[in-house]
């Protein structure tokens, strides 16, 4: 019996430590896997977005809370010395798992700059081509909210890929909501210059 308790003890403790290891070497490393995920995934998301860009909408980003009390991260555009985009990131259910979106607005108008694919798990060939350009492009230049052709919206979903297609649009459904919620605090934080 005792050696049962002894070895239940050393155990608990192993796995104790292990926990505690884990968690310490987590909180370590999350500011440097921030700063990869915003230079090599969310960075050439940015970019193709807005190439008119006078600033580092990566370095100029800032947090907002959502009412629901989630945590925003939103990258500005400033050109002319003022705020003339804005962009984030909203995901939406796609086949393999969530499709990450890049959603860009024009301030001025409340339009779709453009969208960029950040982070997919879809089926290669077919779901994978929603990151190509000739379905990415179609969103720039129109209001929100958007919808696939076959259900009476402005884009043409990925043949083959309609799953795909829906997530990708329900992301951007979801940070044109978010942009509408947070425009008064977006002019705000980056004025109108």
């Amino acid at each position: 019996m005792i050696n049962i308790l002894r070895m239940v003890a050393v155990l608990s403790l192993l796995c104790g430590l292990s926990g505690f290891a884990l968690s310490y070497l987590k909180m370590v490393t999350a500011t440097r896997i921030e700063e990869q995920v915003l230079t090599y995934v969310q960075g050439p998301a940015l970019n193709r977005l807005f190439t008119h860009a006078e600033n580092s909408p990566i370095a100029d980003r800032r947090k907002f809370t959502l009412p629901d009390g989630r945590l925003m991260t939103l990258f500005p555009v400033i050109t002319g010395g003022k705020l003339t985009g804005v962009a984030l990131e909203e995901s939406g259910k796609g086949y393999g798992g969530p499709i990450g979106v890049m959603v860009g607005f024009n301030v001025a108008d409340d339009t779709l700059s453009g969208i960029g694919i950040t982070t997919l798990k879809e089926t290669p060939g077919l779901g994978m081509r929603v990151v190509e350009p000739g379905f990415t492009a179609q969103f720039a230049g129109f209001k929100t909210p958007v919808g696939l052709k076959a259900n009476g919206g402005n884009v043409d979903a990925v043949s083959g890929a309609t799953i795909s297609s829906t997530g990708a649009v329900d992301a951007v459904n979801r940070a044109a909501k978010t942009y509408v919620d947070l425009k008064p605090e977006i002019l705000s934080a980056w004025g109108k210059k």
